[in-house]
């Protein structure tokens, strides 16, 4: 293999082997942050659809998670606890929660976006 110099960040000169392709610090900088952002708004975007589970309390959480539970949650949320979106184990907090205010401890569907742990609504029916 050839060696060539091939100047660095800093200025110094370092031996850059041949390889097949030659890439310069600047772009393998805009690759890497291409890269990089992909990821993040893979991880971080927001999943619509429909999901079935109950309107329960923040206290309660998951525990929230049946029929059972309906008259602790109206209690709790009525106490100031915030209502929260309950689906199996999964706890969702309730961006808008008027929305939800006469549905306290039903089981509901709820059409919308999930961003993290936080759901907005758009439709929610019983």
């Amino acid at each position: 293999m050839i060696e060539k110099p091939f100047p660095t960040i800093c200025g110094k000169i370092c031996k850059l082997y041949d390889y097949p392709f030659n890439i310069k610090l600047a772009d393998m900088k805009k690759y890497l942050l291409l890269v990089g952002m992909f990821f993040a708004f893979t991880v971080y975007a927001a999943d619509k659809g429909t999901w079935t589970g109950y309107i329960s309390d923040a206290h309660c959480g998951a525990k929230g998670n049946n029929a059972g539970h309906s008259d602790c949650a109206k209690k709790c949320v009525k106490e100031g606890y915030a209502p929260v979106f309950v689906v199996g184990d999964k706890v969702y907090t309730i961006n808008d929660p008027k929305k939800v205010s006469k549905y306290i401890g039903d089981q509901v569907t709820i059409t919308g976006t999930i961003t993290g742990d936080a759901i907005d609504i758009d439709k929610i029916s019983k």
